[in-house]
């Protein structure tokens, strides 16, 4: 699968627990929606990141990527230590300049 050099950075940041990696992938502007939460700004999304992978230690599998116009979905399976593991989850992108401006997660 062809993803976005940003994208394909976010699922290897991801999958090596690496909060920082994660981050750096995201304008410093950048807004992330999940879990009923609003997430603002590169730093608040950080915190957010780690605090997430050390709940709940979570890979993700691409299964499809989707880039039509302004619409940007990421279609993966999550596996980790919540509830429900393996979910398959979409990510909803704004991608801006290489980077990400907005992530929204759906089920």
């Amino acid at each position: 699968m062809n993803l976005p050099a940003v994208v394909a950075a976010l699922v290897e940041a991801q999958n090596n627990l690496d909060h920082s990696a994660y981050a750096d992938c995201f304008d410093e502007a950048a807004i992330v929606y999940d879990e009923g939460e609003t997430h603002n700004g590169k730093a608040e999304i950080r915190k957010w990141i780690e605090q997430a992978n050390k709940k709940y230690q979570t890979r993700m599998e691409p299964l499809s990527f989707t880039q039509i116009g302004d619409d940007t979905v990421l279609e993966a399976r999550v596996s980790g230590t919540f509830d429900g593991s393996p979910l398959v989850l979409k990510y909803h992108l704004e991608l801006v300049g290489g980077l990400i401006q907005s992530l929204k997660v759906t089920g």
